[in-house]
């Protein structure tokens, strides 16, 4: 594997007008056994390991989340036009996938090996140990997410690649979040309890990882074209990319509110339903189950009203269930649970539809220049997504901070009603407010089937020109 300069014409393309086969879709999913395990295990659990094993108290731990994840803003892209650069026998994007993937499952683990026991040493730790699996996702992630753009031309094809992506993104979902506080509880709770989670949850991406690499052995790998010079240069085109802007602040904003949602699962099963044994687990399967079920709605939704539209719907299910759930703590559980059902069947929507407006985007902007940089807008699009999951726990941590939520090294500690009123509207109204009003910016989002295909046609599929907007 080598990293060249750009350069025009290194590899043939396959015919990417082509369905893709069975095979190709289920292996490129499998991807998403590694990118749903570790975006939603570290948001889901680490923030209440530090505050409620490790002792640290709930604004620096939402510090020690954030730091890590808020590097990625600036490796994810630079990871991203490596992988634009790379040049080897098993395509530009693969090898990642493989040395990117391993290298996130060994890290995982070690980040809840806990060596240092409790204290400042064990913080600081976990910081460095974070940083580093950060930094190893993003050459996993990137060159993952820029496949699409390249595996097909086709523009339904790539709604269809994405449901199977999103589907299977919603059983890792539900086994990894569901799943890792029981073995934390099966393993004696606490650090030891932590330690064979990060285990059981390095072996869920090690089995993404090698799925990715293997089941896309016979995809198409897409035409390297010429890139741009520079990063710089780069980031100008864009920015030149309206609908992709659009976009990006839109699931970035988005992403904040689920990841600040996340965040307070556990505390609110803890202080609020008062069901600290099994009430992580129902909350999180009431909120990602729902997902494997209307999947294939979303699906026909989105091929009826078209794909910004179904965004849009889904988004008002998700901000509307999250400021429902408000009333948590004052009726029974189950209606709690049932509450955030509905919020997950928005989610689905929300993460298969901004999923599949990405690589049109992508598409879009290859049209207009002739020059292939998926990673670049991929590496932007992963960037701001983990930093969104990285800053709502820390958004969560300040509100709990602010309300005087107490720490302890020794398992969730009493806490005063003001405490608990922090955790309830950490986990319904902050997530509204992020993930509602920001909706609105879509009624600017205008690339249209016809606009893509209209593009096309006027750059063809060898074009060197810029195409104006």
């Amino acid at each position: 594997m080598t990293v060249s300069p750009p350069a025009s014409s290194q590899v043939t393309a396959p015919d990417q007008d082509k369905p893709l086969t069975g095979g190709v879709r289920a292996g490129y999913a499998l991807g998403s056994l590694a990118t749903g395990a570790f975006g939603t295990v570290p948001g889901l659990l680490l923030l209440p390991y530090l505050t409620d094993n490790l002792g640290v108290a709930a604004g620096l731990a939402g510090l020690l989340v954030l730091v890590p994840k808020a590097w990625d803003v600036l490796i994810n892209p630079v990871a991203g036009r490596i992988s634009d650069r790379t040049v080897s026998r098993w395509g530009a994007r693969r090898p990642y996938l493989l040395f990117g993937g391993l290298a996130v499952a060994v890290l995982f683990a070690l980040m809840f090996a806990a060596p240092f026991g409790t204290g400042s040493g064990a913080s600081a730790y976990v910081a460095v140990a974070f940083l580093a699996t950060a930094t190893a996702y993003a050459f996993f992630q990137v060159p993952y997410v820029a496949m699409p753009a390249e595996m097909t031309d086709d523009y339904t094809e790539r709604t269809r690649l994405m449901t199977w992506r999103v589907a299977v993104l919603a059983i890792a979902i539900l086994v990894s979040g569901a799943v890792a506080p029981i073995v934390v509880q099966a393993g004696g709770g606490g650090v030891p309890g932590h330690r064979w989670m990060g285990l059981f949850v390095a072996v869920l991406i090690i089995a993404g990882a090698l799925g990715a690499f293997f089941g896309t052995r016979r995809a198409p790998v897409g035409r390297v074209t010429e890139s741009e010079p520079s990063l710089r240069a780069q980031l100008a085109v864009v920015r030149g990319n309206r609908p992709f802007t659009v976009l990006l602040i839109v699931f970035v904003v988005q992403s904040i509110g689920v990841a600040t949602m996340l965040a307070g699962v556990k505390y609110v099963a803890d202080h609020v339903l008062e069901r600290p044994e099994d009430g992580p687990t129902l909350l999180f399967a009431c909120f990602v189950g729902p997902a494997l079920l209307v999947m294939p709605l979303w699906s026909r939704i989105g091929a009826r009203v078209g794909k910004t539209k179904a965004l849009v719907l889904a988004s008002v299910l998700l901000a509307g269930g999250a400021l429902a759930l408000v009333v948590a703590g004052s009726v029974a559980p189950v209606v709690a649970y049932l509450i955030t059902g509905v919020i997950g069947v928005g989610y689905a929507g929300q993460q298969v539809f901004a999923m599949a407006m990405l690589p049109d985007c992508v598409a879009y902007d290859a049209a207009r220049t002739g020059r292939r940089q998926a990673g670049v807008f991929t590496g932007l699009w992963t960037a701001g997504e983990t930093f969104g999951l990285a800053l709502g726990p820390g958004i969560y941590a300040l509100v709990l901070q602010l309300s005087g939520y107490a720490s302890s090294a020794s398992g969730a500690a009493a806490q005063s009603d003001t405490a608990r009123l922090g955790v309830l509207l950490g986990f319904s109204v902050v997530p509204a407010l992020l993930v509602g009003p920001v909706t609105l910016l879509l009624r600017r989002y205008d690339l249209t089937p016809d606009r893509l295909a209209s593009v096309q046609v006027t750059a063809g599929p060898d074009a060197t020109d810029r195409v104006t907007r």
